[in-house]
């Protein structure tokens, strides 16, 4: 199992559990706003929206609060404008490092990322210099109780690619387009998914093998997970699964 692979399971697994509720509920509102700003209000005919609204609801974000975010974004309601910005830079050992913003300020947001690298043994690097190693898939993880056939005759009817084993769940991969087909076919056959969405994952890995360096690196993420603009954090780092789960007692 590749040691990103574990830290966004553990990242899903937290968000859940997450005791600052009402960040994630702030960064989750956010997007759904970003949503039907860009594609229109109509879930049947706005795909990002759709997701978002979902992945709000998995959330428990009440629906009042979600429908309001949708009318901020359509323009029926007065709200805060907010704008994708991507930043790329390194964390410590050369590991690569993408961040996801949504912001109302855009000097803000970079003056902060780049502190947060910096203070933390990091960098920050020009667009372009990062994301060459990182592609978005559809991604859908689901129990490993799963028998493997079983599973596979379900999801490629779906439209996935390819299956992994990461240990104590599957990950489904998909084009991005075909997320939302893989997940339905698995909720048709009465198989929980316990994530889905489309996200950047690395096609290169940087092998971190100390509890040190480790320590280092998902220190960074997670300070830059923290970031009241920042969406999402993906990083192309390996750590062995001993190192991980030392470096994260």
């Amino acid at each position: 199992m590749s040691g990103h692979s574990k830290w966004a399971t553990t990242k899903h697994q937290k968000g859940a559990k997450d005791q600052k509720r009402a960040k994630v509920f702030a960064k989750l509102i956010r997007q759904v706003e970003v949503a039907a700003r860009e594609g229109g209000g109509d879930l049947s005919a706005n795909s990002s929206l759709r997701t978002m609204f979902q992945k709000a609801r998995d959330a428990s974000v009440p629906l009042d609060t979600i429908e309001r975010a949708v009318k901020r974004g359509t323009g029926e309601l007065e709200g805060v404008r907010y704008e994708a910005i991507t930043y790329e830079g390194y964390a410590p050992c050369g590991v690569a490092v993408i961040v996801e913003c949504l912001t109302d300020n855009r000097n803000r947001s970079g003056a902060d990322i780049r502190s947060m690298f910096s203070k933390n043994g990091g960098s920050m690097a020009e667009p372009g210099a990062v994301s060459w190693q990182f592609e978005r898939r559809g991604v859908v993880t689901v129990s490993r109780d799963i028998e493997e056939d079983d599973l596979m005759a379900v999801v490629l009817d779906g439209g996935a690619e390819d299956l992994r084993d990461e240990g104590d769940h599957w990950m489904i991969l998909s084009e991005p387009s075909s997320l939302a087909s893989v997940k339905s076919a698995l909720e048709q056959a009465g198989i929980g998914v316990l994530h889905a969405e489309a996200e950047m994952l690395p096609t290169t890995t940087v092998e971190v093998s100390s509890e040190g360096d480790a320590r280092k690196v998902l220190r960074l993420l997670e300070i830059l997970e923290d970031h009241d603009d920042v969406q999402n954090v993906v990083a192309n780092f390996d750590i062995p699964d001993a190192v991980f789960e030392a470096a994260t007692v």
